[in-house]
């Protein structure tokens, strides 16, 4: 029978995964995504250069705030994994 702490661990291994290939999955749709919104600001003759920078700047602030989490969760990750590290040295 497997010991409750590295049955835990392997639970946070396998979500750390999943929420890896999710986030990579939705960061590649993002980019595209992007590209696209700006392919469509460069042909777009009849938009204001104010509402194109406005568009440019909430993707980007989407891109930052997408950067963030990950940087928050990938911190949160490493606590956890600390933790049960500590707590094989005990």
């Amino acid at each position: 029978m497997m010991e409750p702490n590295a049955m835990l661990k392997q639970m946070l291994d396998f979500n750390k995964t999943a929420f890896d290939n999710s986030f990579y999955a939705m960061s590649t749709i993002q980019e595209q995504n992007a590209k696209m919104v700006n392919t469509f600001l460069e042909q777009a003759s009849w938009m204001p250069d104010e509402g194109k920078k406005v568009i440019r700047d909430w993707v980007d602030a989407y891109k930052k705030g997408c950067e963030d989490f990950k940087k928050a969760a990938d911190e949160n990750y490493s606590k956890v994994d600390e933790f049960f590290a500590s707590q094989k040295s005990e």
